[in-house]
């Protein structure tokens, strides 16, 4: 089971590395909130323990951005003890919020609590969009073009993404059919600083629709929803 702790306490940091990694927990850190959506990309951790006053990104923030493409339990570990602070995280998407300074034994209970509704680690999936198989576990793309026998492996053509292209592809095939923000894909990828930059959005899926469609000029795949966002169609597993 591997958990996500982000804060920017180093000694905190250090002290729930320590103890969860003794109970048999993989432990990664995160000391800001950029980091953090970061490591929650890169790692896929099975549950995120998350401060809420983080330079660069705070708690609420990256709750956001990870609800945009997963649903990976987030125990919020937090000094702001209002009961404001408690409903916007809350509502934001955090799973449970725990008060500063708190026993060791609680968060053990409480960490308990939030990986026994994980019924398994969220798969990583192998997925079509018409001749091109994406392989998000292995982070792999090729074109197979099908035969009338299937589709024909002797002839498949790799396909390269850059780590960028990869971050946002997943987003989308993590939420197949469904409509993911400008905002969604900005935060996940690159930071609330970036939330206007709807350029790089453009760029990257244009750079996408050239490796992944049939015909990029006519998309049936990555699909733009004017204003909005983007929504991956025609996938199937």
């Amino acid at each position: 089971m591997k958990i996500l702790i982000a804060d920017d306490d180093p000694q905190l940091l250090r002290a729930l590395r320590i103890t969860l990694t003794a109970k048999g927990y993989e432990v990664c850190t995160a000391a800001d909130g950029a980091q953090a959506i970061a490591e929650a990309v890169d790692r896929r951790p099975d549950l995120i323990l998350l401060d809420l006053g983080m330079p660069r990104l705070d708690g609420v923030e990256v709750i956001q951005a990870v609800r945009g493409w997963a649903q990976t339990p987030i125990l919020v570990v937090s000094g702001r003890a209002g009961s404001a602070d408690k409903v916007e995280a809350l509502d934001a998407g955090a799973d449970d919020y725990l008060t500063k300074p708190f026993a060791i034994d609680e968060l053990l209970a409480r960490v308990r609590a939030l990986t026994r509704r994980i019924p398994q680690a969220e798969a990583a999936p192998v997925v079509r969009l018409g001749d091109v198989v994406i392989d998000l576990a292995a982070r792999t793309a090729e074109r197979r073009p099908r035969t009338a026998a299937g589709p024909d492996q002797a002839d498949a053509a790799p396909i390269r993404l850059t780590p960028t292209e990869w971050q946002f592809i997943e987003i989308l095939i993590r939420n197949a059919g469904k409509l993911v923000t400008r905002q969604t894909i900005l935060t996940t990828i690159w930071g609330s600083a970036h939330v206007a930059d709807t350029g790089y959005l453009r760029l990257y899926v244009s750079q996408l629709r050239k490796k992944l469609e049939p015909d990029p000029s006519r998309p049936v795949h990555l699909l733009t929803e004017a204003g909005m966002g983007y929504r991956l169609a025609g996938m199937t597993e």
